[in-house]
């Protein structure tokens, strides 16, 4: 005698639509999850301010006690990235390196400088170290083109886009150490981001960071 077996969504339908169910709430919790730990990140920034340096954990901090190395960036939380490059030695004994700005804060940016220099400069290049409060050193740092990198700050850096100032200055001997200050002008604040270079002959390059 033949049989006809006819299903009736018992327990094997039924269990393949609570489980296709609860993969979709998994999905959806951690969907939840994710966007809660985003707003807490940006309300913790926007306590502090998005004019903040960027802390990883890793290297140095950018600050006057732990100052980038040669070639390290700087990260604010709103999006703007400065890099400072490794001097690079002329014939003629003076040095060049780059202070280069990323604007990826979504917005345009005034990064500041006055064209006769100012009380409290965009950029700042001198002798010594960071932590040095005199300068009563044996040694000393002429910045030649100080004015001109003053200038090059002045015109407003479009978002998405990216600046390159050239530095051009003569040591009173090699070896000496240099203090690379940025802070670029914001309508609230931003930290200064301090960097550490040292002037040595080719092939005896040494880092700080």
């Amino acid at each position: 005698m033949d049989v006809d077996v006819v299903s009736d969504g018992g327990p094997t339908a039924k269990g393949s639509t609570g489980f296709a169910g609860c993969a979709v709430a998994l999905v959806l919790f951690v969907v939840l999850m994710a966007g809660v730990a985003w707003v807490l990140d940006e309300l913790v920034k926007g306590l502090d301010g998005y004019g903040q340096l960027e802390q990883t954990g890793t290297g140095a901090s950018g600050s006057v006690v732990e100052p980038y190395g040669p070639g390290a960036s700087a990260r604010y939380e709103d999006g703007l990235k400065i890099t400072v490059s490794r001097p690079h030695e002329e014939s003629d004994g003076t040095y060049r390196f780059t202070v280069t700005y990323d604007n990826d804060t979504g917005q345009e940016l005034l990064l500041g400088g006055e064209p006769t220099g100012g009380a409290d400069p965009a950029l700042e290049v001198r002798e010594g170290e960071p932590l040095d409060d005199d300068y009563s050193h044996d040694y000393f740092l002429t910045w030649l083109n100080e004015q001109e990198c003053a200038a090059a700050l002045t015109a407003p850096l479009g978002e998405g886009e990216t600046r390159s100032v050239p530095v051009h200055v003569e040591p009173s001997r090699k070896g000496i150490p240099v203090t690379v200050e940025v802070e670029p002008a914001d309508d609230d604040f931003r930290e200064t981001a301090y960097f550490l270079l040292s002037l040595e002959r080719p092939g005896r390059y040494r880092t700080f960071a």
